[in-house]
């Protein structure tokens, strides 16, 4: 983000479903928002928040259902950028980041967390490709103390025409969880529309490539800039 401008990405809807071990959990997330400063022309600092979410599960053995709506948890970050802060060529940017618990499970991770993202991409003619590794000291599953967490986002960008872009994406990461390691895949594909040069709208879907990834996530978002 350019300094001194703001931009705010909210995701409108976002729902995701799995079924594993006669279990079949979905969640529902509203009014994940992040707020983005340029304050320089190289460093921009984020807050997210989730505003609102809920969480059923369903055992498919028993019939028995339970719910849980909750807040989420606040999360705060630097992106610096070390090559080409206006996209062009090879960019590469460093994103510490550290969440904090302010919600509560299942929403919210009951203690903090902290990583590191190393985004890059570079564009190649009608497409661009990115890659983002990350490693976090996650939450374990109990609520209580921290593991080692790593893997990457790859993906290709392309236009469809001059208001609407696409991506396509590849994820995998790898959990070393006490309670136990897993490791998911996911593939995803999103398209974005811009009604002006300030604002867009993007809807996408994601599908689980392993049993440890969830089955399917669909949402919508919007963004807007402030300058």
């Amino acid at each position: 983000v350019e300094r001194g401008a703001t931009v705010l990405e909210i995701g409108l809807a976002d729902w995701t479903g799995d079924d594993a071990h006669d279990l079949r959990t979905e969640q529902f997330l509203f009014g994940d928002a992040l707020l983005r400063f340029g304050l320089t022309d190289t460093l921009e600092a984020q807050v997210g928040w989730t505003a609102y979410g809920r969480v059923r599960e369903r055992d498919t053995v028993s019939a028995t259902t339970t719910r849980a709506s909750r807040f989420g948890d606040v999360s705060l970050a630097l992106r610096r950028n070390l090559r080409h802060p206006d996209g062009g060529g090879f960019s590469l940017a460093l994103m510490p980041y550290v969440s904090l618990p302010t919600g509560r499970a299942p929403v919210g991770a009951d203690d903090w967390s902290a990583g590191i993202n190393l985004p890059m991409s570079i564009e190649l003619g009608a497409v661009s490709l990115s890659l983002t590794p990350n490693i976090e000291a996650a939450v374990d599953s109990d609520g209580d103390g921290r593991h080692l967490a790593y893997g990457s986002v790859a993906g290709l960008g392309f236009d469809v025409s001059d208001t609407v872009s696409g991506s396509f994406e590849v994820s995998l990461s790898r959990d070393r969880d006490p309670a136990g390691h897993g490791t998911q895949a996911l593939a995803g594909l999103s398209f974005g529309w811009q009604p002006d040069e300030d604002a867009q709208w993007d809807a996408g879907v994601n599908a689980g490539l392993d049993d440890d990834s969830p089955d399917m996530q669909i949402y919508l978002g919007y963004a807007r800039r402030f300058r």
